[in-house]
């Protein structure tokens, strides 16, 4: 099973966006995505809905529990 941090930063790099851009998204610092990313921190419940929004997935998938990033609008999200 992949890690939160492997599979945000695999998000990340797959849709060609850098951390800030990223962070912006969340409302937080760089810096502290990049500790997200690196799995220093621990990434609050709070973001996992933008993040799975932002990248067309469901939440299973970025905590590692699905293999297959099934899409949100499927579920009306």
């Amino acid at each position: 099973m992949k890690h939160l941090a492997d599979i945000m930063k695999g998000l990340r790099e797959d849709a060609d966006l850098d951390q800030t851009e990223v962070a912006k998204h969340l409302g937080i610092s760089q810096q502290t995505y990049s500790n997200y990313e690196r799995g220093r921190y621990e990434l609050p419940i709070r973001h996992l809905l933008p993040l799975a929004q932002l990248y067309h997935v469901n939440i299973e998938y970025l905590l590692g529990a699905a293999e297959h990033k099934t899409a949100l609008e499927q579920f009306g999200w």
